[in-house]
């Protein structure tokens, strides 16, 4: 059976809680694949977006103990093309009898996923993602991007220069800084921070320092943004493998069971919601629903990982679940308490400012060992609980989740 893509996630319901857990994690060599495609060494050949699947699938199979045969569904999320779910089926060499084609940013594809196993559509499912950005040469704005809505526009008006995502983020940090008085120093403390913790991730792509003297000396990319307000691009996949709770104990990990979701969304105003308000209203919405679907409280969140496509972007968050008060986050920051050991752990693998931009999954593989209790050097202690937030142009998607026995 095949499903063509779906653009939203299930609406939450506790009778789809902690049916699934993640079993198995792959990710391909980020770190090492980003220094190889800037040295360009003779003999070089880029990787593939089936090269860099096929890599995330056999690291998450051996993770999770697991045989091809055990696989019976299997979804992928390609952003920027690639195979099929049949075909990549083929490419790894599985015989699933549920395929599924879900969107490429993780938050829709996970609940999706977990829905068809709480159908009894399938007990195991592959979770592959994968894209060749680097390699491909993808454009994230200016002229030669004519992405979004139509040839003329990116969720606003490209022909007035809002042609990137980085334009709105840099609106909503200029009225930030009006409102709250932060500097560009202060928010170079986000960029900073999430700079040591890729320092403690081995397979990050930034494992350089970085000072705030030399984040306000690096370039503008939309001012008053700086280069590294922003995310990486660089080549990769990750692969997560997902099962039927009852059948995810006894395995050579912990399990890691989703717990719950919710979602917000813009339905008119958007320019209001996204520069004004933050995205506020979407954020506690979606939050309420997610609490309720988990039978958990924001009391109970331990760590937080959350879409960082700008540092401007993860604040929006942080305030918006209120991990922070408003206007109170880079302060939070500052201080250290969304460092590992602090009240709020934020992105400890370095997300994708310094980690890896992998729309979302990296933050997911990250979740996944936090609550195995297997991140080494950037383990939170005794940590139960994680949430995920997806929170990008007019939608809003956060995951909660939570420790197996």
């Amino acid at each position: 059976m095949s499903e063509a893509s779906l653009a939203r996630m299930p609406p939450p319901s506790r009778d789809l809680s902690r049916k699934a857990a993640i079993v198995g994690v792959g990710e391909t060599d980020f770190g090492a694949d980003y220094k190889a495609s800037r040295a360009r060494a003779p003999g070089y050949e880029p990787p593939t977006t089936e090269s860099l699947a096929i890599t995330a699938f056999e690291r998450a199979l051996a993770d999770a103990g697991l045989k091809r045969e055990d696989i019976d569904g299997i979804s992928v999320s390609f952003l920027y093309g690639g195979p099929s779910a049949e075909d990549t089926a083929k490419l790894v060499g599985i015989k699933p009898r549920h395929t599924m084609q879900t969107p490429g940013i993780l938050a829709g594809p996970l609940p999706i996923v977990c829905t068809a196993i709480a159908e009894g559509k399938c007990d195991t499912v592959a979770m592959i993602y994968g894209v060749a950005s680097r390699t491909s040469g993808r454009v994230f704005g200016g002229l030669a991007f004519t992405g979004g809505p139509g040839p003329t526009s990116y969720y606003y008006h490209h022909p007035w220069g809002w042609s990137s995502q980085a334009a709105h983020w840099a609106l909503i940090w200029r009225r930030y800084q009006a409102i709250y008085g932060a500097t560009e120093a202060d928010l170079g403390s986000v960029a900073v921070q999430l700079r040591k913790n890729a320092m403690a991730n081995p397979n990050a792509v930034m494992q350089t320092p970085l000072t705030i003297e030399a984040y306000l000396a690096s370039r503008y990319i939309v001012r008053p943004l700086h280069l590294f307000d922003m995310c990486l691009v660089n080549d990769g996949a990750v692969c997560l493998i997902v099962r039927k709770a009852d059948k995810a104990r006894d395995m050579p990990h912990t399990p890691v069971l989703v717990a719950g979701w919710g979602e917000g969304r813009i339905k008119n105003d958007k320019f209001h919601y996204m520069v004004r308000e933050q995205l506020r209203p979407q954020m506690q919405e979606a939050a309420r629903q997610t609490y309720e679907m988990s039978g958990l409280a924001k009391s109970d969140v331990q760590h937080f990982e959350c879409y960082d496509a700008s540092s401007m972007h993860l604040i929006n968050q942080v305030e918006g679940f209120d991990f922070a008060p408003r206007g109170g986050g880079l302060e939070r920051f500052k201080s250290g308490e969304m460092a590992v050991g602090g009240a709020m752990p934020v992105n400890v693998a370095g997300g994708m400012l310094s980690g890896a931009y992998m729309h979302g999954w990296n933050h997911v593989a990250e979740i996944t060992r936090q609550l195995r209790h297997e991140a080494g050097p950037r383990q939170i202690a005794d940590i139960e609980v994680s949430m995920f937030s997806l929170a990008e142009t007019d939608e809003v998607h956060p995951i909660i989740f939570q420790r197996g026995a």
